[in-house]
């Protein structure tokens, strides 16, 4: 919104206003742009480049808004901090990505970028792989080499094998 002086001599007071409000403006519009600039740069001190990922990566999904369905675990300060890994099926926009997520995690398959972090494979021998069951007559069985320990806990018998 700028002022113009359309008419020059008649009206003095009414053309001082005029110049007075055009300076009044531009010294707001370089304190404006001087504020944006002190806010843009402690703005962008934090923020970092994200990674760039493409269908068919590998991810780990943060757990930090799945609390809700992490009841069965027994303290929320030893549940694991990711989970996965789950391939990502498409690139929505540059801070969100569609996943592969099974039907047992009901969030929606849209997540943003900083939730997921680039699935690292584990070093052979890190990590025990647990036995693929055996099917019996429709029911998945384990075969058990030994039972380490025996616990009875609310009426029931709990083993460690």
């Amino acid at each position: 919104m700028e002022f113009e002086t359309k008419k020059k001599g008649k009206y003095e007071g009414a053309e001082k206003f005029a110049i007075k409000m055009k300076e009044v403006q531009e010294k707001a519009k370089a304190a404006l742009g001087k504020a944006q600039e002190e806010i843009k740069k402690y703005v962008n001190r934090k923020r970092v480049e994200v990674d760039k990922y493409k269908g068919g990566d590998l991810v780990m999904l943060s757990t930090k808004d799945l609390k809700y369905q992490m009841v069965g675990r027994r303290t929320e300060k030893l549940t694991e901090r990711f989970v996965g890994p789950y391939k990502i099926k498409k690139i929505v926009s540059s801070n969100a990505v569609e996943l592969e997520l099974p039907s047992t995690i009901k969030i929606h398959l849209v997540v943003n970028v900083s939730r997921i972090q680039r699935y690292i494979e584990q070093v052979e021998g890190q990590r025990k792989e647990q036995p693929a069951p055996v099917v019996i007559e429709g029911e998945k069985e384990w075969e058990v080499k030994r039972i380490l320990n025996k616990w009875w806990i609310q009426g029931k018998d709990k083993y460690l094998v």
